[in-house]
C-alpha cells in the first residue's frame, strides 16, 4: 500500500506521468524484489491510476522535495526511489509521530492531566500500541500521518468548544480535508465532536457559534473542498472523470460486520495484539460516574468506527500488526487512559493500573519484534500459532 501512496510524488515531480508508465521500469526491473513486488495500480476508463489516495503523498511532499533537490545537487540517483527518497519517507513518518504526540500532550494538558501521568501515557501511546511499528517499520503506510492530523484535529476541536475563535473553523476545515484526503473513511472523526465538547451545553453553543459565523463557515467549506478536490482533479487529469472507484472488488458490507473478529480474533484482534486499547476503557468507569454525556458519546463513536471498519470486505486489512485502522485514533484512547489514571485515587488500584500499562508495553514490544521477524504472521494467525509463539523470542 505504501508504494501506492508514495507513487504520486515521482509521478508528478519526476516522470510527469499520472498513469504511472514508469511502473514497469522501477518495480519490475530497477528495484525488483520478488518479496516486495506489488502492483499498486488500478485500471479505470482505459487508464492506470494509483489504487490509493493522495493525502499521504501530500504530507510527504516537503521532505520529498528536499530529497529530490539533494539528489540533483549531489548527482545521486534522482529517480524517486533511491536512498535519499526513502529516507525522506522515514523522516516524514518520525516527524508525524512527534507532531501527533505534541498535540496529544497539549490535549492532556487541557484536561489538566498531571505531568507524571502525561509522561506515562505518551510513552504508552508509542510503545504500548502498534503506533511504534507503523512509525518505524512501515513508515510509508498512511496511519502515522493520520495519527498526527487526527491528534491536531481533536485538540483544536476541543479548543473550539472551550474557547471559541472563528479561526478554529478554518483550521479544522483544513485538517479535516487532509484527514479525508489521506484516508476517506477517517472522516468519521467528526463523530468525536460531542465528546470533545464534553457536555451538551458546550456542544450546542459551539455548533450555534459556528453557524453564526456564516462567512467563516463558508470559507471553511471552501478550504475543505479545495483540499479534497486534489484527489478529484487527479482522477480527472488521469482518466477524464472526476469520480473513480479504485478499490475494484472490495467494499463495505454493512449487513455483515465482523465486530468480534476485528476486536478479539487471533487473526487480527485489536484487543488481543494491542491490549492497551482495551485497558484504556478503564477511563469509561470514571466517565460513567461523573461524565455521562462523555461516556455515551465516546461509546457511540467507538461503536460506529468499529462497525464501519469491520464491515469492510477485507476486515483484517491485509498484512498488518494488530488492527492497523485504529492507529490514527490512538490519541482518543489515550485521553481515556489518562482519565483512568488521574481518577484512580486508591493506592492499590492505581499501582495495578500503572503496572498493567508497563507490562502491556513490554508485551507489545515483544510482539512487535515477533511480527517484524515473521513469528507473528502478517495475515494467517490462529489460536494454535498464537500460543505457540506467545512471548517467545528464542526462535528468531
Amino acid at each position: 500500500d505504501a508504494k501506492g501512496y508514495y507513487a504520486y510524488l515521482p509521478a508528478v515531480f519526476i516522470y510527469h506521468d499520472l498513469n504511472f508508465g514508469f511502473f514497469d521500469h522501477i518495480e519490475k526491473e530497477k528495484y525488483y524484489n520478488k518479496n516486495l513486488y506489488y502492483d499498486y495500480r488500478a485500471f479505470s476508463n482505459g487508464s492506470y491510476i494509483s489504487k490509493y489516495y493522495a493525502g499521504t503523498a501530500l504530507v510527504q511532499l516537503p521532505f520529498f522535495l528536499v530529497a529530490h533537490a539533494l539528489s540533483l545537487a549531489t548527482h545521486a540517483e534522482a529517480d524517486g526511489y533511491s536512498e535519499l527518497y526513502m529516507m525522506s519517507v522515514n523522516l516524514t513518518a518520525i516527524l508525524c509521530l512527534l507532531l501527533g504526540l505534541f498535540f496529544l500532550n497539549r490535549t492532556l494538558i487541557a484536561y489538566q492531566i498531571p505531568d507524571r501521568i502525561r509522561t506515562i501515557v505518551l510513552f504508552a501511546a508509542v510503545f504500548g500500541t502498534n503506533l511504534f511499528y507503523y512509525a518505524t517499520s512501515e513508515s510509508g503506510m498512511s496511519h502515522v500521518y493520520s495519527f498526527a492530523f487526527i491528534s491536531m484535529f481533536y485538540f483544536y476541536a476541543r479548543q473550539l468548544f472551550l474557547h471559541f475563535r472563528p479561526k478554529y473553523i478554518l483550521l479544522l476545515s483544513i485538517l479535516l480535508g487532509i484527514i479525508v484526503l489521506i484516508r476517506p473513511v477517517n472522516g468519521l472523526i467528526l463523530l468525536i465532536l460531542p465528546f470533545a465538547a464534553g457536555n451538551p451545553r458546550l456542544f450546542r453553543e459551539g455548533v450555534v457559534s459556528v453557524f453564526k459565523k456564516s462567512g467563516y463557515l463558508a470559507a471553511g467549506l471552501l478550504l475543505f473542498s479545495a483540499v479534497v478536490s486534489l484527489q478529484l482533479i487527479y482522477y480527472k487529469l488521469a482518466t477524464g472523470s472526476f469520480f473513480v472507484y479504485s478499490y475494484i472488488g472490495e467494499g463495505f458490507d454493512f449487513l455483515n460486520p465482523h465486530i468480534i473478529e476485528i476486536l478479539f480474533s487471533y487473526k487480527k484482534g485489536l484487543f488481543l495484539y494491542t491490549p492497551l486499547f482495551l485497558l484504556s476503557f478503564a477511563g469509561c468507569i470514571y466517565l460513567w460516574k461523573k461524565q455521562r454525556f462523555m461516556f455515551f458519546t465516546w461509546m457511540l463513536f467507538f461503536l460506529m468506527i468499529t462497525f464501519v471498519f469491520s464491515s469492510w470486505s477485507n476486515w483484517w486489512y491485509g498484512g498488518s500488526f494488530s488492527s492497523r485502522v485504529y492507529v490514527e485514533y490512538i490519541p482518543l484512547f489515550m485521553v481515556l487512559l489518562a482519565m483512568a489514571m488521574q481518577h484512580t485515587v486508591k493506592r492499590l488500584p492505581a499501582i495495578l493500573l500503572i503496572t498493567s500499562v508497563v507490562l502491556i508495553m513490554l508485551v507489545c514490544q515483544v510482539q512487535t519484534y515477533q511480527y517484524r521477524y515473521y513469528q507473528i504472521h502478517w495475515s494467517d494467525m490462529n489460536r494454535e500459532k498464537y500460543w505457540e509463539v506467545f512471548l517467545r523470542i528464542d526462535r528468531l
